[in-house]
């Protein structure tokens, strides 16, 4: 496949805490990602033909007994940001949109370890330090699997790598199927 232009998406990724007017939908499975959806403006400056904003947004509490943590309950999400994510009309196709859904799946894809992470936890006096390393650690490897992506398929123009992404995020999310969004 020969492209006169680069055609390449970026992942634009959000740690940390998002003001509450922001707006965001969450990662569902029988809910896939539309060109409208994209409504932030282009940035002039990029060679890319879309960006896709996505992140995890994590809160927990925690049940005391006087100054014993006795229990826990938490909340893992994956985001899209519309106002933050953006695609050039004239450049973007389904071929493309199908690489953006990728990064939002890898999103969800590490939401779901995320969980299973924090599944696995038992209730102790450190348990915030460890519900907190555990989110800086998932953060880092989205972060990281994100690169990795966009390298390996050259931000989608490498095409039999993006044959193996689609099939490598589906196969993990089914393995992961108990944790989903």
């Amino acid at each position: 496949m020969q492209l006169k232009h680069i055609i390449f998406g970026l992942a634009f990724l959000f740690v940390g805490t998002i003001s509450n007017e922001e707006e965001t939908m969450a990662w569902r499975e029988q809910d896939k990602l539309t060109w409208e959806d994209f409504r932030g403006e282009p940035n002039p400056n990029s060679d890319a033909v879309a960006l896709t904003a996505s992140g995890i947004t994590f809160g927990y509490s925690v049940k005391t007994s006087g100054r014993k943590i006795i229990g826990f309950t938490t909340s893992v999400e994956a985001h899209f940001y519309p106002n933050k994510s953006w695609y050039l009309k004239n450049k973007a196709n389904d071929y493309i949109l199908a690489h953006e859904q990728l990064h939002f799946d890898i999103t969800e894809l590490y939401a779901r370890k995320f969980r299973q992470h924090l599944d696995r936890l038992v209730v102790n006096q450190n348990i915030k330090t460890q519900m907190n390393q555990i989110h800086e650690a998932i953060n880092d490897a989205l972060t990281k699997t994100q690169k990795t992506y966009d390298d390996q398929t050259k931000h989608s123009i490498n095409v039999e790598a993006q044959k193996y992404w689609d099939n490598y995020v589906k196969e993990e999310l089914k393995k992961l199927e108990k944790y989903k969004s």
